[in-house]
């Protein structure tokens, strides 16, 4: 397994541990009965636990660039250190955002997030070199 796909995958388990953290606090939110029902009316989550959904479904869309980049670099067989660092960047930043954006960090969470996006974005500009 390439080194890119091994991050992959550490980020696909960080994604779990956000949706753990996410259902726990949204869970003491809106209660049992709440969480366990149909749900047929939206619930808005507040406070941590609106921020924790927010920083779950933002690394959703992130992850799907970045799965996009270590596929693409893997498959091409284009690893390199740069590609790698790359990837180790993008994962470090993930780590730092759900903090930052749990405890409501700005403008430092928009920071992390662009640090991760830049990472991705130059790996598929180094697939493609």
């Amino acid at each position: 397994m390439t080194p890119e796909l091994t991050i992959l995958t550490l980020a696909a388990l960080l994604q779990v541990l956000q949706f753990a953290a996410y259902s726990v606090t949204a869970n003491r939110q809106v209660g049992t009965k709440t969480a366990l029902g149909p749900r047929d009316t939206p619930v808005q989550l507040t406070g941590t636990a609106g921020r924790l959904q927010r920083a779950m479904t933002n690394h959703f869309e992130g992850l799907i660039l970045f799965t996009i980049a270590c596929t693409v670099i893997t498959l091409s067989d284009q690893s390199t250190p740069f590609t790698t660092a790359c990837a180790w960047v993008y994962l470090i930043a993930r780590l730092l955002y759900v903090p930052a954006y749990a405890f409501g960090l700005s403008p430092w969470r928009s920071f992390i997030w662009l640090i991760g996006f830049g990472a991705t974005a130059l790996m598929l500009l180094a697939a493609l070199l």
